[in-house]
């Protein structure tokens, strides 16, 4: 079975400024095929790449003034491994951060799930989630936390990660965020989704219960979405003017369902993101 997916914006730069782009692969990641362009006025820019500890992949340039398109494509046949998680990671994603302030829901946290611990404590975080806020397209802001979609029980993707991710740090439990590609996914966008670290290996959650985990594809690792954004700049002003996101499972139509049907997804099992 082989997982695509493909990114397309299309920007107006008002000045000139530093851009700085997380729409490819994590370097975790091994694809068959990979294209990433980025142009201006028709001719080829060359970014610079920089690979944080996590292996979050940036592209970063200088760009002048004018409309920019930048073009990503890759083509995916194996699993992922991930390497060996370094004992001060566990302890960075213990620690609150802005979007995922656990220490502001840490009562809310030890009330709930008090007595739960390991895989029972990541499923009863991703249900509670799940049945507490409602998704609502449009309706959250970019500068809501964790904090905020408790009280108001709405938000997308990014704002259902923050929530786990905190919820989960309030009970001892690393966790961080992760943007991905997910095949299936409706409606199609970067998706957003949650990770913790049990019996020494990552899992994935995703309380949007929106894709299907196991056809997951990472691109960016924070320790929320200010660390994972895909499109960053400074310097100038820029008006994102078109985004086109989309990632398959082609292959065999079992392989294929079991990969991209949310409804497939066995949700309280440990799932590890490819």
């Amino acid at each position: 079975m082989q997982r695509l997916v493909r990114a397309e914006l299309d920007l107006d730069i008002g000045g000139e400024l530093d851009l700085i782009l997380a729409v490819t692969l994590a370097a975790v990641v091994t694809p068959a095929e990979e294209v990433l362009t980025i142009a201006q006025h028709g001719i080829e820019l060359t970014p610079t790449e920089l690979i944080d500890q996590v292996g979050t992949r940036l592209h970063r340039l200088r760009v002048q003034p004018g409309p920019v398109q930048v073009r990503y494509e890759a083509v995916v046949e194996q699993r992922a491994t991930l390497p060996d998680t370094p004992e001060l990671d566990c302890a960075v994603y213990l620690r609150p951060s802005r979007y995922a302030p656990s220490d502001a829901v840490f009562a809310q946290a030890r009330r709930q799930f008090g007595s739960l611990r390991g895989a029972p404590l990541l499923a009863a975080v991703e249900e509670f989630v799940a049945t507490a806020v409602t998704y609502s397209p449009g309706l959250s802001q970019g500068t809501d936390s964790a904090v905020t979609t408790l009280a108001t029980g709405q938000g997308v993707c990014r704002d259902y990660a923050h929530l786990v991710i905190a919820l989960l740090r309030a009970m001892d439990v690393p966790a961080r965020y992760v943007a991905c590609y997910a095949p299936g996914l409706v409606p199609m966008d970067f998706h957003a989704v949650a990770e913790a670290y049990v019996d020494g290996q990552w899992h994935v959650l995703d309380a949007t219960r929106l894709s299907n985990r196991s056809g997951l594809l990472r691109i960016a690792t924070g320790r929320d979405a200010a660390d994972c954004a895909f499109l960053s700049y400074y310097g100038a002003n820029l008006i994102l003017d078109r985004m086109f996101v989309d990632a398959t499972a082609v292959g065999d139509v079992d392989d294929v369902a079991a990969a991209s049907d949310p409804s497939r997804d066995e949700r309280a099992a440990l799932v590890t993101l490819s």
